[in-house]
C-alpha cells in the first residue's frame, strides 16, 4: 500500500471515531436532561381549537352550544399538572381537546417513560363535562385508581394518572 492510500484510511478512521463519540455524547445529554419542552402560544393560531365537519356544518347558533358557549357555574377553568417533571403547569380549558403524551406535537409533552406517544385526550362533551379516554396506550390511564377502558367524565379536582404523571381539572 502507498503512503497516501494509508494517511486517507488513517484519516477516515479518526473521522468514524469522532463521529462515534458526537453521537454518544448527545445520547448521553438527552438522557441526562431530557427533552426540551417548547411553550405553545407563541403563535396567534396555537390557542384557536380546530373544527370539524360537523362543527362547520351547524348553523352558527349550535356551533356556540357545542364548544360550551356559557360554562356552567361550577365548570373547571384550568387542567393542572400536580405530580411529575411538569409540575406546576396548567393549561386554559376552551373546550378545544386537549392531547397528552410523549409525541411533540401533543397538547402537554410527557417526559414519562410509562407514557406512549399518543396516550389519552381530554375533551369536552356536548354538556359541558369534560371526557377522559385512553388511547390504547401499554401502561393505561387512570382515574382516582381505576384503570379507563372507556371515555369517562372526570369530576373536579379527579386525579388522572398517567405515569409518574398526574393532572387535575380545577376552577
Amino acid at each position: 500500500m502507498s503512503e497516501l492510500t494509508l494517511t486517507v484510511m488513517r484519516l477516515g478512521f479518526l473521522a468514524v471515531l469522532w463521529l462515534f463519540v458526537i453521537v454518544a455524547v448527545q445520547v448521553i445529554r438527552s438522557d441526562l436532561f431530557g427533552t426540551r419542552v417548547t411553550q405553545r402560544g407563541s403563535r396567534r393560531d396555537a390557542g384557536r381549537p380546530q373544527q370539524t365537519a360537523r362543527q362547520q356544518a351547524a348553523p352558527p347558533q349550535q356551533r356556540g352550544q357545542q364548544s360550551g358557549g356559557r360554562q356552567r357555574r361550577n365548570a373547571p377553568t384550568k387542567l393542572v399538572v400536580t405530580e411529575g417533571t411538569l409540575t406546576g403547569t396548567t393549561v386554559a380549558l376552551q373546550g378545544q381537546t386537549i392531547t397528552l403524551g410523549r409525541a411533540h406535537d401533543s397538547t402537554i409533552v410527557l417526559d414519562d417513560d410509562y407514557a406512549s406517544s399518543r396516550h389519552a385526550r381530554i375533551y369536552p362533551d356536548r354538556d359541558g363535562q369534560w371526557i377522559v379516554e385512553d388511547l390504547g396506550s401499554t401502561n393505561g390511564t387512570y382515574l382516582d385508581r381505576s384503570r379507563l377502558t372507556t371515555p369517562t367524565p372526570i369530576p373536579l379536582g379527579g386525579p388522572i394518572r398517567i405515569g409518574k404523571t398526574v393532572i387535575e381539572l380545577r376552577k
